[in-house]
């Protein structure tokens, strides 16, 4: 039998799960799932998902169909493309468990699983100390399970002439700041176009809203509001910037680069030079300080649930093939053991997690 191929697919929100199927088809993943390819390969993978059993050539011969019941994940649009990447898999693998998977923004997806509305919230920040007392109080213990790793993309309409494409994080900062008054990009210096500056961000919902204003703003997640437009949709903010001349906006990386034929990726510089966001930098951590973690929460009593163990499980043991196939950095090995034994012990979070 010949290799997969992936089939090429139009950019823009469809292609948030671009080639999941068929990256999930073609890679090899736990839980029994083979990977595409010649006959006599040997193409399974291990594992230590839940009711997984180990073959002699080290592969996991895990029957998916023993999970159902129904699973309720909401939260970080930026971690939603993970959750249906995993979500491909594991009901594509043969479980009959119903999963709903949302996009409302960490903060809002926080909120209703502090109110006991959800299994799993998904976040591209840490759940705050705010947040888990509102938690405790609705009787909800979280467990903090990181899947996966993101670089924050600086964005601009493909006509913005900055100089090199690249933009420093003090320069950002100047355009963003909640007391900026920069009306025009030759504001910023030497070699800036005489162009009107209009912005499309997340929204205060948004975990990247969160992780921008708080990592280059230095602010209480706060940002200028004149001239800049904010969603809780990253395909308003991809079309906002694509047909506003002077327009420049952050997103996460996957969304980003799923539209870079629409948009302009920007460098960013933030003090040892310009760097470009791409898989290898994000990991390395030498695109800082716009790397950051992703995490699915789940509570400690959806953790009781066969169904939602086994689906955390499944993205940890799949966790290359899931996280690639969304787009993302997948966990290094000692964030992956940090992340099993999170799982493992579930844990809830503390206030003293926190600081």
């Amino acid at each position: 039998m010949g290799a997969c191929r992936a089939h090429e697919q139009p950019k823009g929100e469809a292609v948030r799960s671009r080639s999941i199927t068929a990256a999930l088809a073609c890679g090899v993943l736990a839980f029994g799932v083979v990977a595409c390819g010649d006959d006599d390969e040997d193409t399974t993978a291990g594992g230590t998902g839940t009711n997984s059993e180990q073959t002699a050539d080290g592969g996991s011969s895990a029957d998916l169909s023993s999970f159902s019941g129904s699973i309720r994940i909401d939260g970080s649009s930026t971690v939603q493309p993970v959750a249906e990447a995993a979500n491909e898999g594991f009901t594509g693998g043969g479980a009959s468990t119903e999963i709903s998977v949302g996009g409302v923004g960490t903060g809002d997806g926080i909120d209703k699983f502090c109110r006991g509305e959800l299994e799993i919230a998904d976040a591209s920040r840490r759940i705050e100390a705010e947040e888990l007392e509102a938690c405790e109080k609705g009787g909800v213990e979280p467990v903090e399970v990181q899947v996966g790793i993101d670089g924050l993309s600086v964005i601009a309409n493909p006509n913005l002439a900055i100089p090199n494409d690249c933009i420093t994080t003090e320069q950002l900062k100047q355009l963003l700041d909640p007391k900026s008054k920069v009306a025009n990009y030759s504001e910023l210096g030497d070699g800036f176009p005489d162009t009107e500056f209009a912005a499309f961000t997340p929204g205060t919902e948004s975990g990247t809203y969160d992780f921008f204003t708080e990592t280059v703003l230095e602010t209480d997640a706060e940002q200028r509001t004149d001239k800049v437009e904010t969603s809780a949709d990253d395909n308003q903010i991809i079309q906002g910037i694509s047909g506003t001349d002077g327009a420049i906006g952050y997103v996460g990386f996957s969304f980003a680069d799923q539209n870079k034929d629409k948009v302009k990726i920007l460098k960013v510089d933030g003090g040892n030079g310009c760097v470009e966001p791409t898989v290898e930098t994000i990991a390395s951590n030498e695109y800082a300080p716009l790397s950051r973690p992703l995490f699915m929460y789940p509570s400690v009593a959806a953790l009781a649930k066969p169904e939602v163990k086994g689906f955390l499980q499944y993205v940890l043991d799949n966790n290359e093939e899931i996280v690639r196939a969304a787009d993302y950095v997948p966990l290094t090995d000692e964030l992956k053991t940090a992340s099993q034994a999170s799982l493992d012990a579930g844990k809830p979070v503390t206030a003293a997690d926190l600081k």
